[in-house]
């Protein structure tokens, strides 16, 4: 059975079929909300917590032996240079690391070390440093990455991306300077979680379908927090009885970011050269004959039925990704998540930091200036801080605008700043910084005001 799809091509029914099915099991997975547990999430989001819970206390052993694990196969490679591993493409590019990711991983052995067996100095393994990141968070990114990383290729390899592509086009391109296939990145991030958008993202530059300027871009502008996580902040500032006013302000204000921080440095400096020069970004524009969704869904089916799908290599890159994630990136999370835990829970750097502000946070008319100016970039460590601390601020709009902050911030070391770092993606702790900073100076008027007009 044929189906036409433009006066130019027709396809066969098994054809499209190969594309409706990855493509509509992924949508169900990754973009689809669901209630699960009185919580707001997405499917792969709830299988993650799933095995989380099946595996319970174990879990911390579990992510120690990994990160060790990790450190132990990248000595041994530095030091003897196995065959087996400098000779394969995919364990060299995992093990035989430069020198700057293998002190990360070297300091993320230690503190995972010292904070799984509680020994050597408190500050690495306390409940509010490395104690945090070995029990709360690193079980939860046990099972993302596990069932992100196996199911990715249901939204990569199947056509979805090329469909979006061209659908969305239009509104990426003169919007956000990004291409459309990156919507997915963002719906995902957005229903879903940071990390798995990070990850989405992370992937499709290995995999020259985006330029590093736009993997940049889309790392940090879209890998917002869940709906999920937005109620646990605003529940911690007591106010969780205005969530939709300040879930509408997050989202407004997050949006007039990703608007204007690509069209500034340092994000508009970077080049959009790719990833090993391997350029496979398809041409969005339509061809003449053809409307978006015809020429999307041709694209689409090219790529479902493409010789190299096989049931084989699909399996493969999704173990691939599950241990590109473990390997890779969790020793960098335990690392940069603990550095910036201990200097928040144990000096007044970011208190120094937060001074500059307090002049600004008064000519904002916002209650209790000097108290809001201490949780302004503590967020950078991580983005529940700031809500912890201003629980103690008696006014409920300094609480409000702090919360909704702390979210529109979303580059933070503990987990989404240190996945974009342990990834490929051209970014260093410098530059999360200046875009962590730039992203504060923008959203916060834009806060403020909503919070001047909603108190």
């Amino acid at each position: 059975m044929e189906i036409k799809l433009s006066k130019f091509n027709k396809v066969t029914l098994k054809a499209l079929l190969k594309f409706l099915i990855p493509s509509f099991i992924g949508i169900l997975l990754f973009m689809t909300p669901m209630v699960f547990n009185g919580e707001v999430t997405i499917p792969v989001a709830m299988l993650s917590k799933l095995i989380s819970k099946v595996l319970g206390d174990y879990l911390p052993f579990i992510m120690t032996f990994i990160i060790s694990l990790a450190f132990t196969l990248t000595l041994i490679t530095k030091i003897f240079k196995p065959k087996f591993i400098i000779n394969s493409k995919y364990l060299n590019n995992l093990f035989n690391i430069s020198k700057v990711w293998f002190l990360s991983r070297t300091l993320g052995f230690i503190f995972v070390i010292s904070t799984y067996f509680k020994i050597g100095p408190e500050a690495i393994w306390s409940e509010n440093t490395g104690g945090l990141l070995l029990t709360s968070l690193l079980p939860v990114l046990f099972g993302v990455f596990l069932f992100a990383g196996l199911l990715l290729p249901l939204i990569l390899d199947f056509g979805l991306l090329e469909f979006f592509g061209s659908l969305l086009t239009k509104v990426m391109r003169p919007i956000f300077k990004l291409p459309g296939r990156s919507s997915i990145d963002c719906i995902t991030s957005w229903l879903g979680d940071g990390t798995i958008g990070v990850l989405l993202t992370s992937k499709q530059y290995e995999d020259g379908f985006y330029s590093k300027r736009e993997a940049a871009v889309i790392a940090t502008n879209f890998s917002a927090v869940s709906i999920t996580f937005a109620l646990v902040v605003i529940a911690q500032v007591n106010l969780s009885h205005m969530f939709v006013p300040f879930y509408l302000t997050v989202s407004f204000a997050g949006v007039v970011a990703a608007i204007i921080i690509p069209r500034i440095p340092p994000l508009s400096k970077i080049n959009d050269s790719y990833y090993n020069n391997s350029n496979n970004n398809l041409n969005e524009i339509i061809p003449e004959g053809y409307t978006s969704f015809s020429f999307g869904l041709e694209k689409a089916i090219e790529k479902a039925n493409s010789p190299e799908n096989t049931i084989k290599r699909v399996s493969l890159d999704g173990f691939k990704n599950i241990f590109d994630m473990w390997i890779g990136v969790t020793p960098v999370i335990m690392s940069m998540g603990t550095l910036a835990l201990i200097i928040a829970e144990y000096t007044s750097f970011f208190e120094w930091l937060g001074l500059p502000f307090i002049p600004l946070l008064k000519l904002l008319q916002i209650p209790e200036a000097a108290a809001a100016s201490k949780t302004i970039m503590v967020g950078f460590a991580d983005m529940f801080l700031p809500s912890v601390i201003a629980s103690n601020i008696a006014s409920d709009m300094t609480r409000f605008i702090i919360a909704a902050l702390s979210v529109t911030q979303l580059i933070y070391m503990s987990e989404v700043g240190g996945l974009i770092l342990g990834s490929k993606i051209p970014l260093n702790v410098k530059d999360l910084l200046f875009i962590f900073i730039i992203r504060t100076l923008i959203t916060l008027p834009i806060i403020t005001l909503i919070a001047h007009i909603i108190f």
